[in-house]
């Protein structure tokens, strides 16, 4: 005679379960050790690798704020070669050294921006377009600053067209009403140099419209009946 089937308990069938994921497990991992150890001995240097290189770069940025922060009498006194080169014989660490050392860094960037800004003051124009290119500022007042800058270097150099757009990026960034009429000023002014008198007297017209108490809201009547003529 048959004997009745044992009834498998919730309990008996969780555990008979439980043992084969353990079992199916087991054995995927013997099968792919390898490649799990790799993975994972991969996974833990990235981590060490990027908590070592925050704490460096924190490091670095209080070096850099502390060399920036020694050196930047000398630009503020515009001894602006003396700022690039840096004193030895006072152990000040110029500019230049600065940005070459520290420059991923956020004081390293705005070293940078005072080397462009040194350069530019010295009418070393090209070495101040490619420091100003170089700047990543997060400020957005100094963002406006690095488009101005790259725009004064360019109409330094005579590159009108370039100049406007920069002066109109400028002005884009800025916060003030005075500052952006006197970027959009600016940039007009480079458009009409660049014989584009029709995008130049656009601008004046919108600086009337838009910034009318302003010292450029006020003066861009003059501008326009020049230009119009």
């Amino acid at each position: 005679m048959l004997k009745p089937k044992k009834k498998i308990s919730k309990r008996e069938l969780k555990q008979d379960t439980l043992v084969t994921s353990y079992m199916q497990m087991t054995s995927f991992y013997e099968q792919y050790k390898k490649q799990i150890s790799i993975v994972v001995t991969v996974v833990v240097v990235v981590v060490a690798a990027t908590v070592i290189f925050l704490n460096n770069r924190a490091k670095n940025n209080d070096l850099a704020t502390t060399k920036l922060a020694a050196i930047f009498p000398l630009y503020d006194n515009a001894q602006y070669q003396a700022a690039i080169d840096g004193a030895a014989d006072r152990n000040l660490v110029g500019l230049k050294q600065i940005v070459d050392d520290y420059g991923s860094t956020a004081a390293g960037d705005m070293a940078r921006f005072y080397l462009a800004n040194a350069y530019y003051q010295m009418r070393k124009f090209n070495d101040a377009l490619d420091a100003f290119k170089d700047c990543s500022p997060s400020d957005a007042l100094l963002k406006a600053s690095r488009y101005a800058g790259i725009a004064a270097c360019e109409e330094a150099l005579a590159r009108y067209k370039d100049a406007g757009e920069n002066f109109e990026s400028a002005a884009g960034k800025d916060a003030t009403e005075n500052a952006i009429s006197e970027h959009l000023t600016d940039a007009a002014r480079n458009y009409a140099l660049a014989g584009d008198k029709g995008r130049a007297l656009e601008i004046f017209k919108r600086i009337k419209k838009n910034y009318p108490t302003t010292t450029a809201g006020r003066e861009a009547d003059r501008y326009i009946t020049q230009l119009s003529v």
